[in-house]
């Protein structure tokens, strides 16, 4: 079983869109759980209404249900609250093996990161073998301020995966329609192929 984690200090980031897709992407290759442990519970309620089942992933919630998918599911995704004190984003960083942390071309994510690096530091006191990486969402193609931004990822604390995801209207789409980004067809091919990139960066290697 793998464990990954999708946090951030911050809202806004697209971190439960990625949480989603990420989840979709892993569930076809076995079993998925796709966990929230936000308070809010944003994924847990899409799922209720969501108009299409995507096969092999089940939507659980609580910080219980993270620790009760281990050894039942293949592949477990935890999506995080933002939270600036990290109380139980921390909790879940000291059970899983990774976590990515999303980052949108803002000043302001940009200054978060540094907290999200020593946060990633405080959870290996007691799970060392924690895998952290920035990614970069919501990226404008051809934009200044995307490559600006990549250029000062790239000198953080924690290392910048190489994909960077696209501002698309497929990943909104899609969760207006109940679905991931897998199940919209030629509309969302290249988001396919962005998520398809995170899942051989992350877990082949």
């Amino acid at each position: 079983m793998a464990s990954i984690a999708l946090a951030n200090l911050k809202g806004g980031c697209g971190k439960s869109t990625l949480a989603l897709n990420i989840a979709a992407g892993l569930a076809r290759r076995g079993k998925v759980a796709l966990v929230d442990v936000d308070p809010q519970g944003a994924l847990a309620h899409w799922a209720e209404w969501a108009a299409a089942d995507i096969a092999n992933l089940r939507v659980l919630s609580g910080l219980k249900s993270l620790h009760d998918a281990k050894g039942s599911f293949d592949h477990v995704v935890v999506d995080c609250p933002p939270s600036v004190d990290w109380s139980l984003t921390g909790k879940v960083l000291e059970s899983v093996e990774m976590v990515l942390l999303p980052v949108i071309p803002s000043p302001l994510d940009l200054w978060a990161t540094n907290d999200a690096a020593f946060a990633v530091e405080k959870a290996r006191r007691s799970n060392p073998a924690l895998k952290a990486w920035l990614v970069q969402n919501q990226a404008e193609k051809r934009s200044a301020l995307s490559d600006a931004m990549a250029k000062v990822l790239n000198e953080q604390m924690l290392p910048l995966l190489n994909t960077a995801i696209r501002r698309r209207a497929a990943y909104r789409l899609a969760l207006l329609e109940g679905k991931s980004v897998y199940q919209m067809g030629a509309r969302g091919r290249e988001a396919v192929l962005e998520i398809e990139s995170i899942l051989k960066e992350v877990f082949v290697k």
